[in-house]
């Protein structure tokens, strides 16, 4: 049994604790880019919002994110000055920097939906300042892809390869650590070059080291080249790949029953709550949906209970439109997000029940 408390806002409606909000609406901070190289990203998010906030009554500010160094403090003090209870978004670690303290001094959480950065958390939770994370961790991508070799590969010839990138290569030697901790060793390992119009030469290494199940450290062109010479050299082999397959598919299209760890809300899927069919659904959309209904349950909690607002999201497992959510005490989530998915006929879907 989880031992979080749950708080769906269809059950805050109906015993009246959200009464307070109904008198004076919350009004919650979207830090994200309104120009520059990451606006369609702050679009996303400000979409995302705005589908949560136009459903619960809530009340947007809408304030920029330059992701310039030193631009934390303005973005606080833009923040304060709209008068936000909470705010979401924070695209870049530098809106952070300098925006934490201050926030903390005007008891306004903030919600992060992108920085990874382990140490940003580990400064907020020695400071007390109120961050949370709505993204996975640095580690979080390894586990869960030590966790699925180490479910469903124990009885295969197993390689690792890597494009020689600092994220391929600690991808890697993260999941190698985990499967030699459990007594389980690739056959084959190696650093291949990426952005080669062929692979022929790995592809028939890893058959001469009798490989049948191979994990690429490597983006998504690279692995679709990789799988395709492996089918025209005759070579069975099945492939695990991790996030940086959440890609465009192109200029080889990648085969059918290629795996990967993703985030299943990232990647896009059918709309939810009612909302338009018309509307995009990948990227940071439905983390912002997600996050401002987090806000917004965590509200009428703090209201009801009379406790500060960054406490009530606190072990807490709320309802969201990309499932049920719980920040830890450390304000990570409590919960490894990623999921195994599948690439079939042009999308990738959860893979099947019996797989998992």
């Amino acid at each position: 049994m989880n031992p979080h408390r749950f708080l769906p806002l269809t059950f805050v409606a109906l015993t009246g604790l959200a009464a307070p909000l109904a008198a004076a609406p919350l009004r919650i901070a979207v830090v994200a880019p309104q120009s520059g190289n990451f606006v369609t990203l702050g679009d996303e998010v400000r979409l995302g919002a705005k589908i949560s906030a136009d459903r619960l009554g809530i009340e947007l500010a809408l304030i920029d994110e330059s992701c310039e160094v030193g631009s934390g403090p303005q973005v606080a003090a833009r923040i304060r000055e709209a008068g936000a209870t909470a705010a979401i978004g924070f695209l870049c670690s530098e809106s952070l920097d300098g925006a934490l303290a201050p926030l903390k001094e005007a008891a306004i959480p903030a919600i992060t939906l992108s920085v990874r950065w382990k140490g940003v958390m580990e400064d907020a939770i020695k400071n007390g300042w109120p961050l949370f994370r709505l993204a996975p961790t640095t580690e979080d991508e390894a586990q869960k892809l030590t966790e699925i070799i180490l479910r469903d590969w124990t009885s295969d010839a197993i390689a690792l390869i890597e494009d020689g990138t600092i994220h391929g290569r600690e991808l890697a030697d993260a999941i190698r650590n985990g499967l030699e901790t459990h007594g389980l060793k690739p056959v084959f390992t190696d650093t291949f070059r990426p952005g080669q119009e062929q692979q022929i030469s790995l592809v028939r290494r890893l058959r001469k080291a009798g490989v049948t199940k191979v994990f690429v450290g490597g983006d998504r062109t690279d692995i679709s080249i990789i799988t395709r010479d492996a089918a025209v050299e005759k070579i069975e082999l099945g492939f695990l790949g991790g996030e940086a397959l959440n890609a465009a598919d192109q200029p080889v299209p990648l085969a059918e029953g290629v795996r990967a760890v993703l985030l299943p809300y990232v990647v896009g899927g059918p709309p939810q709550n009612g909302t338009s069919a018309e509307l995009p659904r990948e990227g940071y959309v439905q983390p912002a949906e997600a996050a401002v209904s987090i806000l917004a349950d965590a509200a009428a909690l703090s209201s009801a209970m009379g406790s500060p607002l960054a406490d009530t999201l606190v072990d807490t497992a709320f309802d969201t439109p990309i499932g049920p959510i719980t920040f830890s005490t450390g304000h990570e989530l409590a919960d490894n997000p990623y999921r195994l998915m599948e690439w079939r006929k042009g999308g990738f879907i959860e893979a099947p029940p019996s797989t998992q």
